[in-house]
């Protein structure tokens, strides 16, 4: 994983976050709360859940070292306690935090460096428990989650 290939998975993933919730808002809202017996039920609940890994994985990168600079952007976004944590009423309300937190991803994955992404980074997991892992292969990971989850 290279600093340029993170900007570029990053304005990709911007791109296609756009294009999901264009096209959810053309639905029903019934139908964007309708179990459809996905990961996390609804598509509005797998859209909320993309989000919450996201903030999850941002939260965590920002405690690198040279990234101080954004924590006080990621300050003001939510800390999910869980991976179903609901953190918008409405498809509106996704949409707005959706897009914030697109731009703080783009932000944060546009300044990290080569030694940056092969150093390892300690976190816990949800369920507290302690993790280990190289930087580059968790956002390969965060981008990937997206897709799949798309």
């Amino acid at each position: 994983m290279t600093p340029a290939l993170c900007a570029l998975l990053a304005r990709y993933n911007l791109w296609m976050n756009q294009r999901l919730f264009e096209a959810a808002a053309q639905l029903p809202q019934a139908a964007l709360f309708e179990d459809r017996g996905a990961f996390f039920g609804s598509l509005f609940d797998t859209m909320n859940h993309i989000l919450v890994a996201d903030l999850l994985w941002l939260h965590r990168l920002v405690q690198l070292e040279g990234l101080a600079a954004h924590r006080p952007v990621l300050a003001a976004f939510p800390q999910p306690a869980s991976l179903s944590q609901r953190l918008a009423g409405s498809l509106s309300e996704l949409a707005a935090l959706r897009m914030q937190v697109d731009a703080a991803l783009q932000a944060v994955v546009g300044c990290l460096t080569e030694p940056q992404l092969a150093q390892a980074l300690r976190y816990r997991s949800v369920a507290g428990q302690a993790q280990e892992k190289i930087v580059g292969l968790l956002l390969m990971h965060l981008f990937n989650h997206q897709t799949h989850h798309r």
